[in-house]
């Protein structure tokens, strides 16, 4: 159970209620994510509006997938791990095959490979990566501006993270467990 109320959308303030209606019409629903950040419309405003901005940068659609999965792991946030596998499945964006992969920390495509390694050492080193992570993610072909947006997914992805583990936030998707990195 959520550690704070999932509001529904009569119940959230005003200012939410506008963000809330906007999310269904980019995803079709208001998944539990968004119900509970709903509780502060500052909050709730910011994680919308990165990810519609983040939707117009040079990343290619699947890399931005892929790290989120990727991401989801190294959070271990079973809700990110599960809204992202169904996402992923429900629009026939990737087989399971490469999820697997993706939740490994890879990707059986050799561009996107890169991207995901540096997403995951970003996100495991806080930020920190060596000269040696930064140049395999260059010499994979990404633009000084894609790696600044694989930057912005992983903090995205991180906040969404955050905020399921540490509210408990109840999941409203066929639930798969992350796996528990030491």
């Amino acid at each position: 159970m959520s550690r704070i109320p999932m509001l529904n959308i009569e119940s959230v303030p005003a200012a939410s209620r506008v963000l809330l209606a906007k999310a269904v019409e980019r995803l079709g629903a208001i998944p539990n994510l968004y119900r509970i950040v709903a509780t502060s419309p500052a909050a709730l405003g910011a994680l919308i509006a990165f990810y519609e901005a983040l939707e117009k940068g040079d990343l290619d659609p699947l890399t931005r997938e892929r790290i989120a999965l990727a991401v989801a792991e190294v959070n271990g946030s079973d809700y990110c791990v599960s809204a992202q596998t169904y996402r992923v499945r429900e629009r026939h964006l990737l087989d399971d095959i490469e999820i697997t992969a993706n939740r490994n920390g890879a990707s059986n495509d050799i561009r996107a490979n890169a991207a995901v390694r540096f997403a995951v050492k970003l996100a495991r080193g806080r930020g920190k990566v060596s000269d040696a992570d930064f140049a395999a993610v260059k010499e994979a072909g990404y633009s000084d501006a894609e790696i600044v947006e694989i930057i912005a997914h992983v903090a995205v992805n991180v906040f969404a993270g955050t905020a399921n583990s540490a509210l408990q936030t109840d999941i409203d998707f066929p639930v798969i467990g992350a796996r528990k990195f030491a």
